[in-house]
C-alpha cells in the first residue's frame, strides 16, 4: 500500500472540509454547513420525508455525493472512518425539516448507531421532527447475521427510498419499503490490501500472495485470508457461496428463487481500475447464472462506497421480488423507484437504471471480409502471367531488402519495418501461389492484397492499407469513365488515392517517410503516364531521404539520427523496391 498523499496530514480540519466545499461549489443546489460538515439539498421540500444519512468520511461518493432531489435530503460527514457526532446529525435533521418525518439511513457500526440514535431521540424531544426513526443496514455476510454484519452498500435501499420520498410517500410507507428492501440485501467484500489513511501509521500489509475475504471498508482485518492467491474464478465462487448458499443459517440472509427480480451491485473500494471492476462484474454475472440460476434485472458497477483508495470490491445482491411482497408493493413499482432520475451528483442516472429483462435489439452480423462485387464489364483484366510476374517480383525485391530495412530502422525506429515488409510480401506471394492472379482480374488480386496488408500492422501497414483501399475505390470510378491504356486508368486512380491518404496523415515530401517516394512517384506517373519515369523519380526520392531529418513518428524524437549516418528511410526504400520490381517485371 502506498503511504504517499498530496495531503499527508490527517484530514478532519483540512481535507474533508475542502472536499465538501468543492462538491457544493460544483453543485449549486447543494449547501454546506461548515461548522457541522453537513451537506444539504436546498431544494428539499417540507412535504417530502427527510432522508438523512452520513458516516465517516473516506467513503466518497458516499454520502455527500448522494444528496439531491430524488435521493438524500442531507448528510453529516465525520472524520475519516469515524462516525459524525450527535450534534452533526441533529444539524442535518434541522437543516431539512419535514412535515412527515425523518428517516436516518446508517451503516451498522456502533458509533453510527449510537450517534444517529441519540440524534433521533433529541430531534423528537426538541420537536425538530414529528417522527424520526433509524434504519440500519445489516447486509454483510462475512461475520454472520447474529453478529450484525456491517454495511457494504446502502445504495439500493437509499435510492428506492429517495425516489419514494420524492413521490410523496408517507413516512410509514417509506419505512415499510425501506425495511423490506434492507432485509433483502446481502453483501460480501474482498480486498488485496489495506488502504492508507493520511497522517496515520501503515497497517501491516496483507501479503503478496494473499487475498482477504470479508474485507470491510474501514481497514478491518477481514473474516479470512486466502493463500496462495486463488484464481479470480475461485475467489468469486467463494464470495457467491457466502451470499447465495442456503445451507448456512448464519449467512443465508436472502433466498433467491429462479426468475426472481434481483439487483446486483459491484462496488469498487476505490483502488481498482474501471477495467478490472468490469471484468470482476462479468465473472460474477457468469457464475450467478451458471451456478446459482440468478440473472440480475438491474446491474450497477462502480465506486459507490469506497475505502479511500482501497484495492478491493464488494458484491451486493437484493431480491426485489421478496421485498415487494414484504412491503405490499410490486416489483415494477420498486424497479420504477430505482429508475427514477435523481439530481444527486454521484448517482448514475442512465444505463445502470435500465432493466436487463427487456427485449434487446440483437447486434448485427457483420462481414468485414465482404467485398463489393465487380461486374464483368466493370472489371479490369490483364494478362494473368504478367499480373502474377509483376506483383511477385515486387514482393521478391522487398523481401531481399529486409536485412537493410531492419538495420536502418534499428538506428532510429523500433527495428520492425523490415520484418513487417517481409511478412506482408510473403503473404502476397502465398496469395499468388494459390492462383489468385490466374483470372487476370486486377480487382480480385487487389482485394486479396488489401486483406494481407490489413495484418501488417505499424504505421507503414496503415499507410499501405489506406492507399490500397482508396486506390481500389478510385480505380472503380476511373474504370467507369471508359476504356483506354491501363496507365491512363491507373495514374489518375493513384492520384485520387494519394489525395485520400493525405487526409489521414500530415506527412509530406521532406518529412523522411514513405511519402517521400510515394508522392513523387504518383505525381510523375500522373504527369507523364510513363512507369519508367515514375520509377526513376522514386529511386531518386528514396536516395534523397538519406539527407532528411525525421519529422514524424518515433524517429522524430529519439536521439541519434539516421540522417547523420546518411541512411535512407526504410519505409520509403521499401516502396521504391516494390515499384521498381513492378516495372522490371513488366519489361521482361
Amino acid at each position: 500500500m502506498s503511504s504517499k498523499h498530496y495531503f499527508p496530514d490527517t484530514a478532519v480540519n483540512t481535507l474533508v472540509p475542502r472536499a465538501l466545499k468543492a462538491l457544493v461549489a460544483a453543485n449549486p443546489s447543494l449547501a454546506l454547513i461548515p461548522s457541522q460538515r453537513v451537506v444539504l439539498n436546498t431544494t428539499h421540500k417540507p412535504n417530502h420525508v427527510s432522508l438523512i444519512s452520513g458516516g465517516g468520511s473516506g467513503h466518497e461518493p458516499a454520502w455527500s455525493g448522494y444528496v439531491g432531489d430524488g435521493l438524500l435530503s442531507a448528510v453529516a460527514c465525520g472524520d475519516i472512518f469515524a462516525s459524525p457526532s450527535m450534534r452533526q446529525v441533529l444539524a442535518a435533521i434541522a437543516a431539512v425539516p419535514s412535515e412527515k418525518g425523518a428517516i436516518l439511513l446508517i451503516t451498522n457500526y456502533t458509533g453510527d448507531k449510537l450517534h444517529f440514535g441519540l440524534a433521533a431521540e433529541r430531534a423528537l424531544a426538541q420537536g425538530l421532527a414529528g417522527k424520526c426513526t433509524v434504519l440500519p443496514a445489516t447486509d454483510d455476510v462475512s461475520i454472520g447475521r447474529m453478529k450484525c454484519g456491517c454495511l457494504l452498500s446502502l445504495s439500493v435501499a437509499m435510492k428506492i427510498l429517495g425516489a419514494a420520498a420524492a413521490k410523496e410517500y408517507s413516512f410509514e410507507r417509506c419505512v415499510e419499503v425501506g425495511k423490506a428492501v434492507n432485509d433483502q440485501l446481502v453483501s460480501i467484500g474482498s480486498a488485496l490490501d489495506h488502504c492508507h489513511v493520511p497522517g496515520r501509521q501503515n497497517h501491516e500489509e496483507v501479503g503478496e500472495d494473499v487475498v482477504v475475504i470479508g474485507a470491510g471498508i474501514h481497514n478491518e482485518p477481514g473474516a479470512q485470508k486466502v493463500s496462495p492467491f486463488p484464481p479470480v474464478e475461485d475467489l468469486i465462487s467463494q464470495l457467491l457461496t457466502l451470499i447465495c448458499d442456503q445451507k448456512d443459517p448464519e449467512r443465508a440472509f436472502v433466498k433467491f428463487n429462479k426468475d426472481d427480480d434481483t439487483v446486483l451491485l459491484i462496488n469498487n473500494y476505490g483502488g481498482l481500475s474501471t477495467l478490472e471492476i468490469g471484468a470482476l462484474t462479468e465473472e460474477t454475472l457468469t457464475q450467478l447464472e451458471t451456478k446459482w440460476d440468478i440473472e440480475p434485472t438491474i446491474i450497477y458497477s462502480g465506486p459507490f462506497e469506497t475505502s479511500l483508495n482501497g484495492p478491493g470490491f464488494s458484491i451486493t445482491l437484493c431480491n426485489l421480488t421478496i421485498a415487494a411482497k414484504e412491503s405490499n408493493t410490486t416489483v415494477q413499482e420498486l424497479l420504477g423507484l430505482l429508475a427514477d432520475e435523481s439530481k444527486a451528483p454521484s448517482w448514475p442516472n442512465v444505463l445502470s437504471n435500465t432493466s436487463t429483462k427487456v427485449d434487446r435489439t440483437p447486434a448485427p452480423e457483420v462481414d468485414i471480409e465482404k467485398q463489393t462485387q465487380i461486374s464483368p464489364e466493370d472489371d479490369i483484366r490483364v494478362d494473368p502471367m504478367l499480373l502474377d510476374a509483376t506483383i511477385r517480383l515486387a514482393c521478391e525485391r522487398a523481401i531481399l531488402a529486409e536485412p537493410n530495412l531492419t538495420n536502418w530502422d534499428m538506428v532510429m525506429g523500433d527495428g520492425d519495418c523490415g520484418e513487417a515488409v517481409k511478412g506482408v510480401s510473403e503473404a502476397v506471394e502465398r496469395i499468388l501461389d494459390a492462383g489468385t492472379a490466374k483470372s487476370g482480374s486486377v480487382f480480385t488480386i487487389l482485394h486479396a492484397i488489401i486483406d494481407a496488408v490489413d495484418d501488417m500492422g505499424g504505421t507503414l501497414g496503415a499507410i499501405f492499407g489506406i492507399l490500397l483501399a482508396a486506390f481500389a475505390t478510385s480505380l472503380r470510378s476511373q474504370r467507369s469513365k471508359g476504356d483506354g491504356e491501363l496507365v491512363d486508368v491507373f495514374a489518375p486512380a493513384l492520384t485520387q488515392a494519394v489525395e485520400s491518404l493525405k487526409h489521414h496523415t500530415g506527412a509530406r515530401v521532406g518529412d523522411r517517410t514513405v511519402m517521400d517516394v510515394l508522392i513523387p512517384f504518383q505525381e510523375m506517373l500522373d504527369k507523364e503516364r510513363n512507369l519508367k519515369k515514375a520509377v526513376k523519380s522514386a529511386e531518386e526520392a528514396a536516395e534523397g531521404t538519406r539527407n532528411l531529418k525525421p519529422k514524424f513518428g518515433r524517429a522524430s524524437y529519439v536521439g541519434g539520427g539516421a540522417e547523420d549516418q546518411k541512411l535512407p528511410d526504410p519505409g520509403a526504400w521499401a516502396l521504391m523496391e516494390m515499384v521498381k520490381g513492378l516495372y522490371d517485371a513488366s519489361t521482361k
